[in-house]
């Protein structure tokens, strides 16, 4: 290191701090030291570093590391009430536990928070990493935060944000279609279809949509049903499902919403006699659908590893390229399907 100083004309301190990626060394500085030390072929040893890192961390008793806990629903009450977000949460918690930290909660919609008092808060309690739940309208944040992203470790659950892009760890969308479209085929459905929001599509970059085509190529042509991505108008008039169900005619739906069963039940059709429904989001309260479970709990455990990690090295700031981390679904049996046949020998 001291080498790498004296080529770099700075002290040895100060290179430390550079190949630490510390955020108090201008970015250029650290990327000239770093240019410099792999053209002298310098490697950091694990074990050095692992011992480092648990000897800058040490505190007394009691003490516990922090990470912030960002909410960016429209909702204040969005970690208790929505139904998708406390499971993330739930997930973040648990693992935040097992990695020795606490997490600190926060409102981006306070209309009393900005990025500047953010930091200055987050400086104040020794908070370097963030983690970003709620995103369900939109995958862009708050711009008046754009200095938190800027000067802390963030990792956003659920979608990838756009402007800036920040690391993330979500439901592997795409393959969670490709499993249900597995299922819908064993139990013997050949016009599956897929009812979501054209919203909520764009939101996770149209991977419901995509893994939804890729799934139908394995279907006779005749077979592949046209999506239903007008949820929001319909819930004001459900006509317009009723004429895209009756053009359509698919045996077997794949969707978000509970709604969907009871317009199907006012056309006087019963599910699963009549048509098969698959929930792509299984949860709690649907408890009687079958489905796939995105296990969004695992979702927060994996945003907090993904954050522990960027933290302890000291990946601080807006990365060059942004890592995601895929979970997988898995399937739940239900009763808005057809019996599943048992071959007995």
């Amino acid at each position: 290191m001291a080498i790498i100083a004296e080529k770099a004309g700075v002290s040895k301190n100060t290179v430390s701090l550079a190949l630490r990626h510390d955020p108090q060394i201008p970015a250029h500085t650290r990327k000239r030291i770093a240019k410099i030390a792999k053209t002298m072929g310098y490697t950091k040893n694990p074990v050095v570093a692992q011992l480092m890192t648990e000897l800058r961390k040490a505190h007394p008793a009691g003490y516990r590391r922090t990470l912030a806990l960002l909410n960016a629903n429209q909702d204040g009450r969005a970690f208790k009430s929505h139904p998708t977000v406390p499971a993330y949460v739930t997930g973040c918690r648990r693992r935040a536990e097992f990695h020795g930290y606490k997490l600190d909660e926060f409102w981006l919609h306070d209309p009393e928070l900005n990025g500047d008092r953010l930091d200055r808060i987050l400086k104040a309690r020794g908070i370097r990493g963030a983690l970003i739940v709620g995103l369900m309208k939109e995958n862009q944040l708050p711009e008046r935060f754009g200095s938190t992203w800027q000067n802390h470790a963030c990792v956003v659950t659920g979608v990838r944000t756009r402007l800036p892009t920040l690391p993330f760890c979500c439901v592997d969308h795409h393959a969670l279609v490709l499993q249900a479209m597995e299922q819908a085929r064993a139990l013997g459905y050949e016009r599956p279809a897929l009812v979501v929001d054209e919203h909520i599509d764009r939101l996770v970059d149209g991977r419901f949509g995509s893994g939804m085509w890729v799934a139908q190529q394995g279907l006779a042509v005749k077979n592949r049903v046209e999506g239903f991505f007008q949820v929001e108008e319909a819930r004001k008039d459900p006509a317009l499902f009723a004429g895209w169900l009756k053009e359509a005619k698919p045996d077997v739906i794949f969707t978000l919403y509970h709604v969907v069963k009871t317009w199907i039940e006012g056309l006087g059709m019963k599910v699963p006699r009549d048509i098969g429904l698959i929930q792509l989001e299984h949860r709690e309260e649907c408890k009687d659908w079958a489905g796939m479970d995105q296990h969004n709990d695992q979702t927060g455990e994996g945003a907090v590893d993904m954050l522990v990690g960027m933290v302890h090295n000291n990946e601080i700031g807006l990365p060059d390229f942004p890592r995601a981390t895929l979970i997988s679904g898995s399937w739940v049996e239900g009763g808005t399907v057809r019996a599943r046949h048992v071959v007995t020998v």
